[in-house]
């Protein structure tokens, strides 16, 4: 009897879940989804964002690239340095000074071996070289050594040297002499 009773009392729920098990109606199917742009472009995309990417690397590279500077010339360097000098009066500073400057380009526009050296030092290392002519040579080892006179000397000399002029006389034909030798040299 307590069968008869459960069944009578669950028999509801039972009719209401068969109703729930029928099939629904079925809807008509979506048509097939079209390819996305991302699937149609996937390999151009890839490598056109790797060429900007890389454009825009090099780009950057470029527009940050540090300025080459050339250093100037020897010529250049000598000039600017004997410039100030002009107008002052002779004495040993000026003419240690203005014989230091011709050095200096003597050893940078020739190629010599760089150092302090004396007058006669100086002198034997221009006589080895074999990129100056022998009267350039001659002039600026006399230059040099009448620069050592008037600077050591304990009279002052009565004559004008004119040290500025005469050195950038000297490195004007230092210049048409190097540039002479340099157009002569076979390529």
């Amino acid at each position: 009897m307590k069968r008869c009773l459960a069944i009578l009392l669950l028999r509801p729920f039972a009719a209401l879940a068969a109703e729930t098990n029928d099939l629904p109606t079925l809807v008509p199917a979506y048509p097939e989804i079209p390819p996305t742009f991302w699937e149609q472009h996937q390999s151009l995309l890839i490598v056109a964002s790797f060429a900007v990417v890389a454009f825009g690397f090099l780009f950057l590279k470029v527009l940050l690239r540090p300025e080459t500077k050339f250093p100037p010339s020897p010529e250049t360097v000598a000039r600017q340095a004997l410039a100030p000098l002009r107008g002052q009066p002779e004495n040993g500073k000026l003419l240690s000074e203005v014989s230091q400057i011709l050095r200096r380009y003597v050893v940078a526009a020739f190629q010599l071996t760089p150092g302090e050296m004396t007058t006669a030092e100086f002198y034997c290392a221009l006589a080895q070289n074999e990129k100056l002519a022998v009267t350039l040579r001659e002039e600026l080892a006399r230059f040099l050594r009448e620069c050592d006179e008037r600077k050591f000397s304990p009279a002052s000399a009565t004559s004008p040297f004119n040290a500025v002029d005469r050195a950038g006389e000297l490195i004007s034909r230092s210049e048409a002499h190097r540039q002479l030798v340099t157009s002569n040299l076979p390529e």
